[in-house]
This record gives structure tokens, sequence and C-alpha cells, in this order.
């Protein structure tokens, strides 16, 4: 088992790791839409989601991960009436990858988020 952390992404606001790499696994933890300094993306749930990806970005980069690699994404958001707008920042980030999807609505998240986002990878050959 191998912890991932990476300066490039906000630290955990929580006691938990960035990632977590378990045999040829890998397994983000939730990112929220913060800056490297900790501040809340605002402006809306686009502006958020595409931080989240940028953030679930450096984490695959420390681990040496591709976003091609990635096999299940789980998306949390508190409104789905912003599917569609979270679903093309999606879309932009994995290009024509299609790893598995799980999306839930929830009543709220850390920070006062719209969006939460966690992967897992595959590392192996």
């Amino acid at each position: 088992m191998q912890i991932i952390e990476t300066n490039q992404a906000p630290a955990a606001i929580g006691p938990y790791s960035q990632a977590i790499q378990v045999g040829p696994f890998l397994y983000t933890s939730g990112q929220i839409p913060l800056t490297v300094d900790g501040e809340l993306v605002t402006g809306g749930v686009e502006q958020q989601a595409a931080q989240v990806f940028k953030n679930l970005d450096a984490v695959l980069q420390a681990a040496g991960v591709s976003r091609n690699q990635v096999v299940k994404a789980t998306i949390f958001m508190t409104d789905l009436g912003a599917f569609a707008t979270v679903n093309e920042q999606f879309a932009a980030f994995f290009g024509s990858h299609k790893p598995a999807r799980s999306t839930v609505q929830v009543a709220a998240l850390p920070r006062g988020a719209e969006v939460e986002i966690e992967l897992v990878a595959y590392c192996g050959n």
C-alpha cells in the first residue's frame, strides 16, 4: 500500500489521504473544488467541476497514472439539475475514454461545494 500526496492539489481537509495505491489499483479521495491554497472556487458548478478535475489530474499525475487508466468515477452533486454541465466537464476531461460512472445527488458537500468526484484507476498492465 502506498499513500499518494501532492502539493499540486489541495491538502486533505480531514484525516485521510489524497489517494492510496493498493496493488494495481489507485483510489482517490473525493475532490471538491478547492484551490491549492484551500479556497473554495465560486462562480457556479461549471467552474467548480473544472477545479475538481484539475485537482484529480494532479493526484493522478503524482501517482504516475493517466486519465485513460481510470476505470470508475463517482460524482456527488447537490443539484442533479446541473448534471449536463458536469457531464460536459467530464467529457472534456476524459475525451474518448469512458470509465464506468455513478452520479448521486446529495443533500450537502463539505465547504458548501456543489460537486465532489472520486476516481478508481487500474495501474497494472
